[in-house]
């Protein structure tokens, strides 16, 4: 007896993969006539394994959610030096906290957990850990003397602009 028929999308494929063998498509591929580098016992996760150390593939991207969210935490000082506006900090501190809600929610038995952010703390923290702005024109550059007066906002009817 005969093999059983392919199915039509399987013989589609195996005549598309014959027909680039027969171009050469297949000749340069790096590694082409090399052995495979198999580990000496069965690993299903060998190749996994094998780009991890090749440098392909970052390794914290293995992490849990929740440590991955920790790390994150202890990292907000840099992400918050280079938002430029508080709307920026809120928003940040709003999608960090919704991910952690998420991750509580799908992982509701975990032991460890990743803490919330209140938007108020995270401006509070913005303003200390912004780097300082250096002026943009050279006349915001120019000292202001000690014994200028100060403008007082309230005799002109409005606010002044921060």
């Amino acid at each position: 007896m005969g093999r059983p028929p392919m199915d039509r999308d399987v013989a589609r494929v195996e005549s598309a993969i014959e027909a680039a063998a027969r171009r050469g498509d297949f000749d340069d591929l790096p590694g082409a006539g090399k052995p495979l580098d198999l580990p000496d016992t069965h690993d299903p996760d060998w190749w996994v394994n094998q780009r991890i150390a090749s440098g392909d593939i970052d390794s914290s991207a293995l992490l849990p959610v929740v440590v991955l969210l920790r790390k994150e935490y202890e990292r907000r000082d840099e992400t918050l030096a280079v938002l430029p506006d508080e709307k920026a900090v809120r928003e940040y501190a709003a999608d960090y906290t919704e991910r952690v809600h998420e991750d509580r929610r799908a992982n509701p038995f975990q032991r460890m957990l990743a803490p919330a952010w209140d938007g108020d703390d995270a401006v509070a923290r913005w303003h200390r850990v912004r780097p300082r702005r250096a002026p943009e024109t050279p006349e915001d550059a120019r000292p202001v003397p000690e014994s200028a007066p100060r403008r007082r906002w309230w005799r002109f009817g409005r606010r002044p602009q921060s």
